[in-house]
């Protein structure tokens, strides 16, 4: 028996519940809020499909019982407020690093032994944090971003190149942050074939470009960050640990010397599993990629600074 607990029954929470279950994921999900009611109505909501989707994994929605999650496998933080337009994801660290404390002390009396997978924002900073309060070990604790910014990235280069979106490749690292991410242009193709042989460099950049707004639009357009592919994201991230996939995936990891960096965490490439992060791929970065990676993880030991009041 699988089990997963996802904590915020909020868009991205709620929709990550819903892919995990219809996915059929995990053997049950527990989806848990502390506002009466909301987990327990969506869950419900979601296992009125059961019969149409012919759907076997069983959610349970609870208010603030933690006693619920005993025992999961895996624990999906999404819990703290989203971003509005017009806010950065850094401008949520102050009242998100103590809703994700708090958090994670109740999940760990109820489940010592779960992966943790953070979705917060600002993601890079609080899975820093989930390092610095718990001192789990580094392979059990996975930021999410990077999954999601090299979806987006696939997205738009689909467009680009007019092709089915599961048959495009492109990976993103760095921080999950606006001006922080690096899609490796580099290192995008179609069905092997390089993006830069099938595009021009013009059209390429604003790939690259769109890729890096690409929450910030959906921000303005929808008045409240995005949520589909966020919660997709996750599950695919969970996916890829619980079935032992050894999945390639852009993950925010704690680096102690990779790409010359430590005691931060920040989009690499991940190899995933059973055991959480099994390892961490070096990707051979130009000059020019090195100095992006280099000033992305400046950056986010900046806002990492802005923990010193909680930790």
């Amino acid at each position: 028996m699988s089990k997963v607990t996802v904590i915020g029954a909020g868009n991205v929470g709620a929709t990550c519940a819903n892919v995990l279950v219809c996915n059929q994921v995990a053997d049950e999900v527990v989806l848990l809020d502390i506002k009466e009611g909301v987990a327990e109505g969506k869950a419900m909501d979601i296992m009125q499909t059961a019969n149409i989707l012919n759907i076997n994994t069983r959610l349970v929605g609870v208010t603030n019982d933690y006693a619920m999650t005993e025992g999961s496998d895996m624990v999906v933080i999404t819990s703290g407020i989203p971003r509005k337009p017009g806010m950065t994801r850094e401008e949520l660290i102050g009242v998100n690093a103590g809703i994700v404390k708090s958090v994670m002390e109740n999940v760990l009396k109820h489940s010592p032994n779960a992966i943790i997978l953070c979705i917060s924002n600002p993601m890079d900073t609080m899975t820093y944090l989930i390092h610095k309060t718990t001192n789990l070990p580094k392979n059990r604790i996975i930021g999410m971003g990077g999954a999601l910014d090299s979806a987006r990235f696939k997205y738009f280069l689909s467009i680009a190149l007019n092709a089915n979106p599961t048959e495009v490749e492109g990976i993103v690292i760095g921080g999950h942050g606006d001006t922080t991410m690096i899609p490796l242009v580099r290192y995008a193709a179609h069905r092997g074939i390089p993006a830069s042989t099938l595009l021009p460099e013009e059209q390429l950049t604003k790939v690259a470009a769109d890729t890096m707004v690409g929450g910030a639009t959906l921000t303005k357009l929808l008045g409240t960050s995005a949520w589909y592919a966020p919660g997709a994201a996750g599950a695919q991230v969970v996916a890829a640990v619980l079935h032992d996939q050894k999945k390639l995936i852009s993950c925010s990891a704690l680096l102690e010397g990779e790409y010359g960096h430590k005691d931060l965490c920040i989009g690499v490439p991940c190899v995933l599993g059973r055991n959480g992060i099994e390892k961490v791929v070096e990707f051979e970065l130009t000059a020019t990629e090195k100095e992006l990676f280099d000033k992305s993880a400046e950056a986010v030991h900046k806002t990492n600074e802005a923990l010193a009041t909680v930790l």
